[in-house]
């Protein structure tokens, strides 16, 4: 996602989606939002864990928080893979966006033990 002035991207070495602002210019990177995840894998299908999302008090109600999640949301569906909303801010936007509804699974005791192994780590 990229408009003039915020950007989302995908740091799989970090296993995270940040949300930048690039500044009034442009030119700025400033990472001020993100969205964790773990993937999972469930009989031969990637599910994507999605369990923190962040946006710098700098940002609020800005609505930032929805632009990083539904960026993070349709990235991880044109992967192919499915959406496990363990985060509470991603568990409650997502019901307010139905079109997504045939990519979320519901989570299940290995999604938040995966999430545990990876805060632990």
């Amino acid at each position: 996602m990229t408009d003039s002035r915020f950007e989302v991207q995908d740091r799989p070495e970090e296993s995270r989606y940040v949300l930048i602002d690039r500044g009034a210019d442009g030119s700025a990177q400033d990472v001020i939002g993100e969205e964790s995840y773990v993937d999972v894998d469930a009989a031969g299908e990637t599910q994507r864990v999605l369990f923190h999302t962040g946006v710098s008090e700098d940002y609020a109600g800005q609505g930032l928080a929805s632009v990083l999640v539904r960026a993070a949301v349709e990235d991880v569906i044109a992967a192919g893979y499915a959406i496990v909303p363990v985060c509470p801010y991603v568990a409650a936007w997502l019901p307010k966006h139905p079109e997504y509804a045939d990519s979320v699974v519901k989570p299940a005791p290995a999604h938040f033990r995966a999430v545990q192994a990876v805060a632990i780590s």
